[in-house]
């Protein structure tokens, strides 16, 4: 609309400047041609009869009281007869004033002009330039319109093996666990049945977790410390043996507004993707420490790291380097950390082959 604004007001300045100036071009070529009617035989017209072939893009008329004497700079496609060049000239004497060339006391001539074909261009010119931008504009929208479809197709697709994934960890579990209580009744021990309890836990975070997608979930103080150290002692029980955590916390007792099982959430997302990047051997160092009004939270592995030119796209949905990957986990991540937690997530830093660092960035309460 700017474009298109600035456009017709640009336009319209120099059609009304050269509508000036053409008017001002015919004054002087009515002038001559009066100056070369009332010559005496023997002065010289020559400069008069320049001003007059001057003209060469003005269609202009030469008549008197009974009609158009003769014409300049017609197109031809309206002279292809006299009944069209009558009408143009009909035209012309009802809608343009006329100058008056006084060629005697009783007898006068009259000058009809038309725009030049550069000022009709011209000003049509910003009509051509807005619908040129309003297609655009159309085009534009319904390729961001589809985009968008598309990316929430995957999006809601992503989140549905994403689902299936979450639960298959602790289903597996107690299929395991019924499976070797139906064969061997002394495996229904007390702490078996512990361990049994803490994947129906999980079942049940699992479901309070995507429950809460699309809803405002319930925010709470918590000990930002704490609760790293009990999500982490959960994924290291879930993990292999090859893979290494080191927790270091500089922040004990700082407290952030939170969505626990979100929060926990996030951590088991970018660890597992780090355990992914490492192929199940290396180590993972969180640490988390306090700055101004902030907590920062730093997760490194040791994988095999990421090109600059992925650290934005990774948080895409979609967007995966994993063979049978949805590409859903980090945009999850990213949409609880800023949309429910109203802080930040991003890349620190990567060097290929030796590690990536993500940094989670949250106001203390």
């Amino acid at each position: 609309m700017a474009i298109g604004l600035f456009s017709l007001y640009y336009s319209n300045r120099m059609v009304i400047k050269l509508s000036k100036e053409e008017r001002k071009k015919i004054s002087q070529w009515a002038e001559a041609q009066e100056l070369i009617a009332k010559a005496d035989p023997e002065q010289d017209i020559s400069f008069y009869a320049k001003i007059v072939e001057s003209n060469t893009t003005i269609p202009v008329f030469l008549a008197d009281e009974s009609g158009y004497l003769t014409y300049r700079n017609i197109d031809s496609s309206l002279i292809r007869s006299k009944r069209q060049i009558k009408n143009y000239f009909e035209e012309l004497k009802a809608e343009t004033a006329p100058i008056e060339i006084k060629i005697t006391d009783d007898y006068s001539q009259y000058v009809y002009y038309d725009e030049s074909s550069i000022l009709k261009q011209l000003k049509i010119y910003p009509f051509i330039q807005l619908g040129i931008v309003g297609l655009f504009v159309v085009v534009s929208y319904f390729a961001f319109s589809y985009s968008r479809r598309a990316e929430e197709n995957q999006v809601w697709v992503g989140l549905a093996k994403e689902t299936a994934h979450q639960l298959g960890t602790p289903m597996s579990s107690l299929m395991a666990w019924v499976e070797l209580i139906e064969t061997d009744k002394s495996f229904a021990t007390s702490e078996s049945l512990a361990e049994m309890r803490k994947d129906l836990d999980r079942l049940k975070v699992i479901t309070e977790r995507f429950s809460k997608i699309g809803s405002v979930p319930i925010i709470a103080k918590s000990d930002i410390s704490q609760q790293l150290q009990l999500a982490i002692d959960y994924i290291k029980t879930r993990s292999s043996d090859e893979v290494e955590y080191i927790y270091e916390s500089q922040a004990i007792g700082a407290m952030a507004n939170i969505n626990v099982p979100l929060f926990d959430w996030v951590i088991e997302n970018i660890c597992k993707n780090a355990m992914d990047a490492m192929e199940g051997r290396g180590s993972i160092t969180i640490k988390c420490r306090t700055k101004g009004e902030n907590i920062i939270i730093d997760i490194t592995d040791t994988g095999k790291g990421m090109p600059k030119g992925l650290f934005k796209r990774v948080f895409k949905p979609g967007f995966t380097t994993k063979r049978r990957g949805w590409g859903l986990g980090l945009s999850l991540v990213k949409r609880i950390v800023e949309n429910y937690h109203k802080g930040h997530i991003f890349v620190k830093e990567s060097i290929p082959n030796k590690k990536t660092t993500f940094r989670i960035v949250l106001k203390q309460a």
